[in-house]
Order: C-alpha cells, then structure tokens, then sequence
C-alpha cells in the first residue's frame, strides 16, 4: 500500500529529527520533499529504502528567490504556479510544502498521518513567523548549497541514518 503526505506548514527540525530516527514499521520506502522551518528558504529531500534514510538539501524554494530568478520560460512558471499555495506576488508560503510518499506493507495511514501531522509547527509556533523560527534547536547536518543550486536538483550533501531494525 501507498499514501502521499502533503502538508503546508513546516516541520519542527527536532520533532521531525526524532521521527526520522525512529523504527518505521512497515514502511519499505519513503521519497519526497520537506520543509523545514529552521531553513525556510532550502528545500528538503528525504529518500529511505529499509533501514536507510538519506536526507539533505534539494535546491531553493522557488518562494526564497526574487522573482526575477525564476525562469522566463512559460510552461515553467505554470509548474511553479501549480505548486504554490495563494497568490503568486505572496512567496509567505509559495512552493513549501511537506510531500512524502510512503510504500510499504500495510501501512496505517491514518497512524502515520498522526506521526508526520505531530512533527509540524503547532498553531503558536507557526503564527510566531520564520524570525522565531530561526531560534529553534535544529539537530540536522547542515545543508551547504552551491550558487548555482536554485534549480531543485538533488545535492551531493545528502545524510545518511540507519534505523534500528
């Protein structure tokens, strides 16, 4: 069985860190795209199979850079504008999101909906704004990005964790 996470609020680095660390019964593999709120502007990566997990940066949200950057090609900026969430003049959000697909063996949606669901901003701390998210304790490695990095390609910067069997 199968299920897309989806979300538009980021995850709390060190409740989504101790989710990442834990057993995930039943999940044979998990890929996709995260937003962490102590790196606003860097997109996540997460990509497990088994017991490894390999996290790190993916390039900049598109909502990060000035619209200027972004392609001047059409067919582009309506993929953009597909994956944005309000106005496109609004980059308060934008492209962020939260978008994990998990596979795995009988797989409790609902259980794991609950799980991801406990790792993002609560109400107070999303309405505290990304200033103060800053202040957050963030376990993860850092993500170092190339110039050339605005592109969403996936980093050689990735981390690796072994879950426990």
């Amino acid at each position: 069985s199968n299920f897309v996470y989806r979300a538009r609020r980021p995850f709390h680095p060190e409740r989504f860190w101790a989710l990442l660390n834990q057993e995930w019964k039943g999940v044979l593999r998990s890929k996709g795209f995260f937003w962490l709120a102590t790196r606003n502007d860097v997109t996540g990566t997460l990509s497990q199979a088994g017991g490894v997990c390999r996290h790190g940066p993916a390039g900049t949200w598109w909502a990060a850079l000035p619209r200027e950057e972004w392609p001047q090609d059409a067919e582009l900026e309506k993929e953009i504008a597909a994956d944005w969430q309000g106005d496109l003049d609004d980059p308060s959000v934008g492209d962020r999101r939260q978008e994990l697909v998990m596979i795995g063996v009988d797989l409790e949606r609902d259980a794991w909906r609950a799980k991801l669901d406990a790792c993002l901003l609560n109400d107070a701390e999303y309405a505290a704004g990304p200033q103060a998210w800053l202040g957050y304790a963030d376990p993860f490695p850092s993500w170092e990005l190339d110039d050339d990095d605005h592109d969403h390609d996936h980093g050689d910067h990735d981390e690796i964790v072994h879950r426990p069997d």
